[in-house]
C-alpha cells in the first residue's frame, strides 16, 4: 500500500509458516488476496516477502519465478522489500540464536543474499527501489565477546558485503534496478546500536570496501564510498532500537551525519515495564512476564538501572532470575508484541516509539519509503492475546494507516 506521504507499507510474511517454496506460495495465496481486498481494494498492495534459503533456491527452478510474478500482477500485488535475516527454519521449531546462522562470515550467507537480490530484481516494479533486510553480521556470544575475534569477524563481513555491493552494481547496470541490503541491528547482534553501526561503517566497511572496489571496479575512493553507502543501508527495527533506549530522532540524526541511509523501517514494539521498589510487586511482574518466556525465539532483556546504565540478559527466562535486583529500574524485552495495543496482561509496550517514528517519517519523508510491520510472534503469544491471523495482520496495518492519516491531516 502507498500511504498519503508516498511511503510504501506492508507486513513481513515471515509470520506465515513455510520453509519450502510450495508452502510459502500456499500461505501467500491464502492471506494476501483477502488482505488486499480489505485494506487496498482499489490500489496495488505491497508484499514484504520472506524466503528461506531452500525456498529461494526452489523459486528459481523452472517457471516458478515467472509464474509467481504473473500471479502477483494478476492479484494487484507487488514485492518491494524482502526479509533475508532468517536463513533456515523460522516456525514450529526452536530458533533462538540459530536465527543468526549462517552469519556474514560465511559463503552461505553471501550466496543466499545475492540470490535474493536477483529474485527481487525480477519482481521489483519499474521505477521502484528494493531492499533486503539482513542479520547484524553475527551474534556476539559466539565470539565470546572477545574484541580480537570481533575484528576478524568485522574484516570478513565487510569483505562479503562489498562483494554483494559488486553484484548490486551489476544489477543496476544490466537491469536498471536499485537494490540495497539493509543491516538490522538487534540485541546481542554484532551490531546492536547506533554507535556500533557507525563504527563498523567507518572503520571496516568503507575502508575494506574502498580497497576492493578500486581493484575490482577501478573506482575512486569517492565513487566507492558512494556505492557502498547507497547499497548497504540500515534496517531500523523500532523494537530493537527501543531496547537500546535510543530516541529515534537522535539515531536518525547520527546516522545521517555519518552518511548512512535507512533502507527500511520495521514497525514493531517491545515489552516494557517499570520495576517498582516492592519485592511483592516485582514478583507480580515476574508472573506477568512468565507466559512470554517461550522456547522458540530469543527474548533478550535490556535493563536500565538507577544510574542509567544498561545491563543485558541473553533471554527472558534467565532475566527473570534477577528481577529482584535492587538497582534495576526498567526492563525492555525483545518480544515483538502487537502494535495496536500498548497493554498486555498488566505490562506495557514501546508502542509510543512506533508512533514517534511514524510522526518523524511524516515530517521527514526522505528518510525512507519502505515501512514493514514485523510482528512475527502471533503463534507464540500468551493465550488471551491471540486472535485470527488474518484479522491480526489487518489490525496492525490499520493501526499504522490510521495513525499516519491522522498525522497527515493534522
Amino acid at each position: 500500500m502507498i500511504l498519503p506521504n508516498g511511503t510504501h507499507l506492508t507486513y513481513c510474511t515471515n509470520i506465515h509458516p513455510g520453509e519450502n517454496w510450495k508452502d510459502v506460495l500456499a500461505s501467500l495465496k491464502l492471506y494476501l488476496p483477502d488482505l488486499k481486498k480489505k485494506l487496498s481494494p482499489e490500489a496495488p498492495f505491497g508484499v514484504g516477502l520472506r524466503l528461506s534459503n531452500l525456498a529461494s533456491q526452489e523459486l528459481l527452478i523452472g517457471n516458478n519465478l515467472a509464474d509467481f510474478k504473473s500471479w502477483l500482477d494478476a492479484e494487484g500485488l507487488y514485492v518491494f522489500t524482502m526479509n533475508g535475516f532468517p536463513y533456515g527454519g523460522f516456525h514450529q521449531e526452536v530458533v533462538k540464536d540459530a536465527v543468526h546462522k549462517p552469519d556474514w562470515t560465511t559463503q552461505n550467507r553471501l550466496a543466499y543474499t545475492i540470490r535474493l537480490a536477483y529474485i527481487l530484481a525480477e519482481l521489483l516494479p519499474e521505477g521502484m527501489e528494493g531492499g533486503i533486510s539482513t542479520s547484524p553480521l553475527s551474534y556476539k556470544p559466539w565470539s565470546g565477546f572477545n574484541k580480537d575475534r570481533f575484528k576478524e569477524v568485522f574484516e570478513l563481513t565487510a569483505m562479503h558485503l562489498t562483494m554483494v555491493t559488486e553484484e548490486l552494481l551489476y544489477l543496476k547496470e544490466t537491469k536498471g534496478k536499485t537494490i540495497h541490503i539493509d543491516i538490522e541491528p538487534e540485541p546481542d547482534g554484532l551490531l546492536e546500536n547506533t554507535q556500533e553501526v557507525i563504527h563498523f561503517y567507518q572503520k571496516w566497511l568503507l575502508y575494506i570496501g574502498c580497497k576492493r572496489l578500486a581493484c575490482t571496479r577501478g573506482m575512486s575512493p569517492d565513487e566507492a564510498v558512494n556505492a557502498l553507502l547507497h547499497h548497504i543501508r540500515v534496517c531500523y527495527d523500532v523494537c530493537h532500537f527501543a531496547l537500546a533506549y535510543e530516541a529515534p530522532s537522535d539515531t536518525f540524526a547520527r546516522l545521517k551525519a555519518a552518511g548512512i541511509q535507512i533502507g527500511k523501517i520495521q514497525l514493531s514494539a517491545a515489552l516494557k515495564t517499570e520495576l517498582p521498589e516492592s519485592e511483592t510487586e516485582r514478583a507480580t511482574i515476574a508472573e506477568q512476564l512468565k507466559p512470554f518466556a517461550e522456547s522458540t525465539y530469543l527474548h533478550q532483556v535490556v535493563e536500565r538501572d538507577s544510574n542509567g546504565k544498561l545491563n543485558y540478559y541473553c533471554d527472558l527466562p534467565y532475566a527473570l532470575q534477577h528481577i529482584q535486583k535492587k538497582t534495576a529500574r526498567e526492563w525492555r524485552t525483545h518480544f515483538h508484541v502487537p502494535l495496536f495495543t500498548e497493554a498486555y496482561n498488566g505490562l506495557e509496550s514501546t508502542q509510543s516509539d512506533v508512533a514517534t517514528v511514524l510522526n518523524y517519517i511524516t515530517e521527514h519523508p526522505e528518510l525512507t519509503s519502505h515501512l514493514e510491520v514485523e510482528t512475527y510472534t502471533w503463534e507464540v503469544l500468551p493465550e488471551g492475546l491471540k486472535t485470527d491471523l488474518s484479522t491480526s495482520i489487518a489490525r496492525e496495518l490499520e493501526w499504522v494507516m490510521q495513525h499516519t492519516q491522522v498525522k497527515e491531516n493534522a
